[in-house]
């Protein structure tokens, strides 16, 4: 089937007998065009199907008033939260957005952000993949000046701005309170240690144990890729344990709930025999049962600053922006790790 010829402002002109200036300005609601022959205009180019080419409009202003995000994974509740708080903020001062998905690949962060600039994005937002090592992907846009925010896993470079939690307080908090129940010997279940989230955590872990006499246990950490499944297999080395541990920390609430679903079936009780923390407060931490103590991580609005950092960037002349912002994070309190029934320590 032939395509149809794409409707230009010289077809309006020439189906109303004026000039392509006057419809041009018409179309741009020029002060100096009537307010009847505007709207002659406008519905005649609705008639023919004109479609007003934002895009080389933009071009010319040197903007796009589009920005790019890359985020690991879409099907996650934190990321999901985040993008709708950038979201907002975007159309609040009339951006676009164009999402690239790095499916936690690093090959693949680095094609999405090859596309972004070619789709001469006027800013970035990331959150960096799993496996990431370098960041020389994007200096093709650090070289132009184009702005780039990280938000959550972040990583540091000359003129980038940072939106994060404090994870390593958040970390301590977690397992400070779990001390605070009485466990000693805790598990820490994280994620790769090359992502700021991670080691942060672990190192808040560690910080938490030596701060209250006790040792760290190397075997008592456990680095995998923070799935359901995951969950499965830290389950089966606790039922492999000589002496089993009587508190599981981990770094997300999937992994967390995962761990109580598996203990309870092997007969293990939450958190009578084994306390869990997770982190995130997804709304599966309120549906689990016991309903999950986690750490509370503001996506929506860690969301929402990294884009008014980004839209700041663009919009103003200053030269000096802060290098890293730092949300507050709030640890939730509930059954699942509340092994003498008392609160303990709330951040």
């Amino acid at each position: 089937m032939k395509n149809e010829k794409e409707i230009t402002i010289y077809d309006i002109a020439a189906e109303l007998g004026l000039s392509p200036s006057t419809v041009s300005r018409a179309l741009k609601d020029h002060p100096g065009i009537s307010k009847e022959t505007k709207q002659q205009i406008k519905e005649t180019a609705r008639r023919m199907g004109y479609r007003f080419n934002k895009f080389a409009s933009n071009l010319r202003l040197k903007r796009t008033n589009t920005i790019g995000v890359v985020v690991p994974k879409l099907n996650s509740y934190f990321m999901a939260t985040a993008i709708t708080g950038i979201e907002r903020i975007a159309s609040k001062y009339n951006y676009n957005l164009i999402i690239a998905n790095s499916l936690e690949n690093e090959k693949k962060e680095a094609e999405g952000v090859a596309t972004l600039y070619n789709s001469r994005v006027d800013g970035l937002i990331v959150s960096l993949a799993y496996n990431t090592s370098k960041i020389k992907h994007f200096d093709i846009f650090l070289k132009k000046g184009i702005p780039i925010v990280f938000f959550d896993r972040v990583f540091e470079c000359k003129g980038c701005v940072r939106v994060i939690i404090d994870n390593f307080k958040a970390g301590y908090e977690a397992v400070s309170h779990l001390i605070c129940q009485g466990c000693k010997r805790i598990i820490h279940v994280g994620g790769n240690l090359k992502r700021n989230v991670y080691n942060d955590r672990l190192l808040g872990y560690r910080k938490a144990l030596e701060d209250n006499g006790i040792n760290y246990d190397e075997s008592l950490v456990i680095i995998n890729d923070l799935t359901e499944r995951a969950g499965e297999e830290v389950v089966r080395k606790i039922l492999r344990m000589k002496k089993p541990p009587d508190a599981v920390f981990t770094a997300n609430d999937t992994t967390a709930v995962s761990i109580i679903l598996n203990l309870q079936k092997e007969g293990i009780s939450v958190p009578g025999d084994i306390a869990v923390v997770g982190f995130n407060n997804e709304p599966i931490s309120k549906v689990i049962h016991p309903n999950l103590t986690t750490v509370n991580y503001p996506a929506y609005e860690v969301g929402e600053m990294a884009a008014n950092v980004l839209i700041d960037r663009l919009n103003s002349s200053r030269d000096v922006f802060p290098s890293t912002i730092v949300l507050e994070h709030n640890l939730i309190i509930r059954e699942s790790s509340l092994k003498n029934g008392t609160i303990g320590k709330k951040g």
